[in-house]
C-alpha cells in the first residue's frame, strides 16, 4: 500500500510540474513575463517644464507617450528621444518654444523657436549665415524675448548690387557688358575734320562710329550708349581725352540737337 501511495504522489507532482511549465510557456508565448507584465513593457521618463514624469508603458511612439502622461506640445515645441535598450528605459526631453524677435532692414518680426542657439534660429527661419552679420553671435544661447539684429554683409551687398545692375541692364535693353563709364559726349559729322570721312582705323565715318581715347577704351571695342545705340570705337581726336567721346551723327540738325551731354558708355562683352 505504501508503494501505491508513493507512486500516486510522484505522479501528482509530475502533473503539477508539467502544468506549471505549460502555463509558463503560454505566458511567454502570449507576450507576458513570469511576473505577469508584458515583455515589451518599458520605463519612460519625460523631462518637461523643469520636472521629470516617469511611468511604465508599452507605448513606443512619443506622441502616444505624451498623450498617456498628459503632456501637451505646442506647434513649435520639439523633443529629443534617448533609448537605453539594456535597461529598457526611454528618456524624452521636451524643448518648449520661446518668443524672440528678429530685425532685418527696417522690419522686425516676432517668432517662436525651440532652437538652442542663435544659429539654430537663423537656420529655422531661412537666413543664410554667409550673407548676414548677426548680433548677438551665432553661438549665443536662446532665451525668452531675445532680440536678434541682422545686417547684410559686404559680400552679400555687392552681390545684391550686381543683381540690381543686371536687372537694370535687362530692363533698359542693354546687351551684356564688362565695363561701364560715364562720359562727356559731343557729336560730329562724317565731313568734319579733314573732310575725307575716313576714321583713324580706316573705317568710313557713319552713324555708329565713335571717337574715343584709346587709353580709356581700346579701338575696335563694341559699345552701347543709351539713346544712341550700339557703336564701335574706331576713331580718335585731339580733343577726345580721358572720359570723353564723340558720336557720329547722320545730319547737322541731329548733331546740333544732341549738343553736349553726359552719357553712359557700356563696353560690350
Amino acid at each position: 500500500m505504501q508503494w501505491k501511495k508513493l507512486g500516486k504522489l510522484i505522479h501528482t507532482k509530475k502533473n503539477t510540474l508539467l502544468c506549471a511549465t505549460l502555463a509558463g510557456m503560454m505566458l511567454l508565448s502570449s507576450g507576458f513575463t513570469m511576473s505577469g507584465l508584458p515583455k515589451n513593457m518599458q520605463r519612460v521618463s519625460v523631462h518637461v517644464d523643469g520636472e521629470t514624469i516617469t511611468d511604465m508603458t508599452v507605448q513606443t511612439r512619443p506622441n502616444d507617450i505624451f498623450e498617456k502622461l498628459g503632456v501637451q506640445l505646442g506647434e513649435k515645441d520639439t523633443y529629443e528621444v534617448f533609448h537605453n535598450e539594456d535597461e529598457r528605459h526611454t528618456e524624452i526631453s521636451v524643448h518648449r518654444a520661446v518668443p524672440v524677435s528678429i530685425s532685418f532692414w527696417d522690419d522686425t518680426q516676432q517668432v517662436l523657436t525651440s532652437g538652442r542657439t542663435v544659429a539654430d534660429v537663423m537656420a529655422e527661419y531661412g537666413y543664410n549665415p554667409h550673407e548676414i552679420d548677426v548680433t548677438p553671435s551665432m553661438d549665443t544661447p536662446i532665451t525668452a524675448d531675445l532680440h536678434i539684429q541682422l545686417t547684410e554683409n559686404e559680400l552679400a551687398a555687392e552681390q545684391r548690387r550686381a543683381r540690381e545692375r543686371e536687372a537694370d541692364r535687362v530692363s533698359r535693353g542693354i546687351p551684356r557688358y564688362h565695363a561701364a563709364y560715364t562720359m562727356h559726349a559731343s557729336a560730329y559729322l562724317p565731313s568734319d575734320g579733314g573732310g575725307s570721312g575716313i576714321t583713324a582705323t580706316g573705317m568710313v565715318a557713319r552713324r555708329g562710329v565713335v571717337a574715343v581715347d584709346p587709353n580709356v577704351i581700346p579701338l575696335g571695342s563694341r559699345l552701347f550708349i543709351p539713346g544712341y545705340g550700339e557703336a564701335i570705337a574706331a576713331d580718335t581726336g585731339g580733343a577726345i581725352v580721358g572720359n570723353t567721346i564723340d558720336l557720329c551723327m547722320e545730319s547737322y540738325d541731329e548733331a546740333i540737337q544732341f549738343g553736349r551731354r553726359s552719357v553712359e558708355v557700356y563696353v560690350l562683352e
